[in-house]
């Protein structure tokens, strides 16, 4: 069941560089459905899984396994630290957050300067991480030095609730959501070969896909990821770029990657054949690991399928199990048609 194997991914921890339980995880539950499993230097997972025939593209299926989180950078004569992003983060929305630190899950929160120690104009800013700390409830340095060292990943509190009638609440939707639909996928009995590749550190540069697609060399991609959904109160017309419960988002340009206009064009083709809904983005926004993978080697035909996610890159992402269920759908049709283009 996908929402369980989504469950499951999300309640792992895997900052950018750390993503080694959520490797194994996945190796675990694919192992018997590969044809073959291997791992690159960066630490991807490279998934060679047999169709009914062998196509004469070679097709890339990918989604990254690392999520954003926190680093331990210094640790403070009264036991707390000093931390840094791990990716993309707003300060503002780690404060006070309840997260997990290490490897033997030491409880902790982020913590701020009291409101009553700010200046005036401080309280009309927005916090930075180097004004944040990291309260583990060490009582010294000394204390703190035996249970944390740094370079010390930090993570927010592994929570997945559901919500209303077909919602979910979680950090790491992006992207065990892509990971989930590939585990889903190795499941089948697909129509064509497909390398999978679960990559590594895309928060911090897009690194795994860029080693990932180099060594597999693939003629065309297909990206899946979570993409931001501004569809709350306050945002109009294109500022709410796509919308949760409209279906899988099917990008024709991001920052860093226009994509084949071809299999953008079939994409939205098989949902009509299919009856999904679907949406592309209203705003040229964010990137994916399509940046990487499409200009590899000699250049690789690639199309990214995203499911919209409100509160991207925070402890409390929320997505519609209905859009994921689609994006499986349309990735499933995917497969068959980019590999004929």
């Amino acid at each position: 069941m996908l929402k369980r194997t989504l469950e499951k991914l999300c309640l792992l921890c895997g900052a950018s560089g750390n993503e080694e339980n959520v490797r194994r995880y996945i190796f675990e539950n694919a192992k018997s459905y590969a044809h073959s499993i291997t791992i690159d230097p960066l630490g991807s997972l490279i998934i060679e899984k047999k169709g009914r025939m062998r196509p004469q593209k070679k097709l890339m299926v990918s989604a990254h396994m690392d999520e954003v989180g926190l680093i331990v950078t210094y640790i403070n004569d009264d036991g707390t630290m000093k931390i840094s992003p791990v990716g993309g983060i707003d300060p503002s929305v780690v404060i006070g957050r309840p997260v997990i630190v290490g490897d033997s899950s030491i409880n902790g929160v982020i913590g701020s300067k009291p409101i009553h120690l700010l200046s005036g104009k401080q309280r009309k800013e927005f916090p930075k991480f180097s004004e944040l700390y990291l309260d583990i409830g060490a009582e010294n340095k000394k204390q703190a030095e035996q249970l944390v060292s740094l370079g010390t990943y930090v993570h927010f509190l592994p929570s997945f609730t559901e919500m209303g009638s077909s919602r979910i609440r979680s950090k790491a939707l992006d992207d065990r959501i892509g990971c989930a639909i590939m585990l889903e996928l190795i499941k089948e009995e697909l129509p064509y070969d497909v390398t999978f590749a679960f990559l590594v550190q895309e928060e911090v540069g897009l690194r795994g896909a860029k080693a990932a697609a180099f060594s597999i060399a693939p003629d065309v991609a297909i990206v899946l990821e979570a993409t931001t959904a501004a569809d709350i109160t306050g945002a109009e017309g294109d500022a709410k770029v796509c919308s949760l419960g409209q279906g899988p988002v099917v990008s024709f340009m991001d920052r860093s990657t226009i994509y084949d206009r071809e299999l953008f064009n079939i994409a939205f083709e098989e949902c009509e054949k299919m009856g999904l809904p679907c949406q592309t983005k209203t705003r040229i926004a964010g990137g994916n690991d399509s940046g990487a993978i499409h200009t590899s080697r000699g250049g690789v035909r690639t199309i990214a399928i995203s499911a919209p996610c409100r509160y991207l890159h925070s402890p409390s992402c929320v997505a519609d199990m209905n859009d994921i269920e689609n994006c499986l759908r349309l990735t499933r049709s995917m497969i068959e048609k980019a590999v004929e283009i």
